[in-house]
């Protein structure tokens, strides 16, 4: 797999009326959506009740790209800035944490290069330019 850069759209509790409005306006497609709800459980974290319909990942497609989104985490704060991120994608965890590694020379750590139940190596970080990005590795099964 080559290396694919998305925009990632970061929502304040409106991510399904957005994808709904791009649907429209856009002639998007929807390829993936799962809300907090239907992620995992982990008792270390529950989640209250008024968030489990809110969108934890979904990908929509408009012409040739594709577009994720997400509602904000509970507990994490929208401002201005920090409601795109660029997702790049990759194959391999070896080269996802090249990549991580590389974007994170002189920026911001968010959430460690790590494996998660969707990815075998996630990480968040914002590069010394102050660009956001979601780096991961492609292709864990889920559960």
């Amino acid at each position: 797999m080559s290396l694919r850069l998305t925009p990632y759209f970061v929502m304040n509790g409106n991510a399904q009326e957005a994808i709904a409005f791009y649907e429209r306006a856009l002639g998007a497609t929807a390829l993936f959506k799962q809300t907090f709800g239907e992620m995992p459980e982990n008792p270390d974290f529950p989640l209250p009740e008024s968030v489990k319909n809110l969108v934890s990942h979904a990908m929509i497609r408009i012409g040739e790209s594709d577009v994720m989104f997400s509602d904000t985490f509970p507990g994490q704060e929208i401002k201005s800035g920090n409601q795109v991120t660029i997702c790049i994608t990759l194959g391999d965890a070896e080269e996802t944490a090249r990549v991580f590694n590389a974007l994170a020379d002189g920026g911001t750590v968010e959430m460690p290069l790590q494996e998660t139940f969707f990815s075998s190596a996630y990480g968040s970080l914002t590069d010394k330019f102050g660009i956001p990005f979601q780096i991961f590795t492609e292709g864990k099964q889920q559960p």
